[in-house]
């Protein structure tokens, strides 16, 4: 998978935002933190979702358990979106 070009991920006040372009399907904002600059960093090349999974657990200290639910959810997210191409 990887970040689908009709999307451009945008760094302002410490916050992450993820901007559709006017070609994507979706028209809003996403908002987010440091994870999800992590997840949309991990999905500027093609990925899987154990390696984007397993980049996280590497970067950030927590349950692995918790960490890899919680980018599950945030990559379903984005996919419902279309800001993931597979």
């Amino acid at each position: 998978m990887k970040l689908n070009p009709n999307f451009i991920s945008h760094q302002m006040d410490g916050q992450t935002l993820l901007v559709p372009t006017g070609d994507a399907k979706f028209h809003g904002l996403v908002q987010g933190n440091k994870t999800l600059a992590a997840i949309l960093d991990c999905l500027t090349r093609e990925i899987s979702q154990e390696e984007l999974e397993q980049t996280l657990c590497d970067r950030f200290e927590g349950d692995p358990a918790q960490i890899r639910a919680e980018a599950a959810e945030a990559v379903r997210r984005l996919r419902k979106i279309g800001a993931i191409d597979e």
